[in-house]
C-alpha cells in the first residue's frame, strides 16, 4: 500500500536503551547492546524503524493526550513529516479535523491501512470492507464490525475458506449463557438479512 502513495519515504528510527536506574544497569548495557534491543517487537509498541510518506493513514499505539484528541487507537493522515515531528489530521471521532503535531524520540504509530474488529470499536466509519478469511472468536465481534458504518451501503465482507475459495456466509459466536437468565421465559430473535461480499458477488445470510 506504501508504495500507492506518492512522495519520499521517511525513515525514522527510535532510541532504546537499558534504563539508567535499573539495577545493575552497567552490566545490562553489556548484556544487551542497543543493537539488540533494535530486534525487539512488542505489540502496541512502534517498530524501531517506521516509513512514513505524507498522505499515509497512522493510528496512535497509546494515549498521548486524549483531552484533545490524541488516545490509544486514533487514526491520523499525515500532512507534514520533519525529523522530529509528525503532523497529521485526526480522521475521525469528536476530534474529525483537527490538526496535531507528535514529537518523540520514537513516534508510537504504525501504518493503519487496516485495523482488527477490536481496534474499530467505538468509531463511525463512512465505509468498511471487513476481511474474514476466519470465524470471529469472540461473542460480539461480528456485531462491533457491522455497526462501524451508517449505512448498509458502505459496508462489505470479504469470506474465504483456507482453499481462498469466496464464501457467501460465516460464523457468528453467541454465548448461550447471555439467555440463561431468562429462565424459562421464550425468546424469539428475527432473522436479519446481512449482504455480504463474497469474491465479486452478494449474497443474503440470515443471523
Amino acid at each position: 500500500m506504501m508504495n500507492r502513495v506518492r512522495g519520499r519515504v521517511h525513515s525514522y528510527f527510535s532510541a532504546e536503551k537499558i534504563h539508567s536506574d535499573s539495577k545493575d544497569s552497567a552490566r545490562l548495557e553489556v548484556e544487551y547492546p542497543t543493537e539488540f534491543l533494535n530486534t525487539l517487537a512488542f505489540s502496541g509498541f512502534p517498530d524501531h524503524e517506521i516509513e512514513l510518506k505524507v498522505f499515509s493513514p497512522v493510528m496512535l499505539l497509546r494515549n498521548l493526550n486524549p483531552e484533545i484528541g490524541l488516545g490509544n487507537g486514533t487514526r491520523i493522515m499525515v500532512t507534514y513529516l520533519i525529523t522530529y515531528v509528525i503532523k497529521g489530521l485526526i480522521m475521525g471521532g469528536a476530534y474529525a479535523g483537527k490538526v496535531v503535531a507528535i514529537p518523540s524520540r520514537q513516534f508510537p504509530v504504525r501504518l493503519c491501512y487496516a485495523m482488527t474488529i477490536n481496534k474499530s470499536q467505538g468509531q463511525t466509519l463512512t465505509r468498511v470492507g471487513v476481511f474474514l478469511p476466519k470465524p470471529v472468536f469472540s461473542h460480539g465481534q461480528l456485531y462491533v464490525a457491522i455497526s462501524r458504518v451508517r449505512s448498509a451501503e458502505g459496508l462489505k465482507f470479504l469470506i474465504q475458506n483456507e482453499d481462498h475459495i469466496p464464501l457467501g456466509y460465516t460464523r457468528n459466536i453467541v454465548y448461550s449463557e447471555t439467555f440463561d437468565s431468562l429462565g424459562g421465559a421464550s425468546l424469539c430473535i428475527p432473522p436479519t438479512a446481512i449482504r455480504f461480499a463474497s469474491g465479486n458477488d452478494l449474497s443474503t445470510f440470515s443471523v
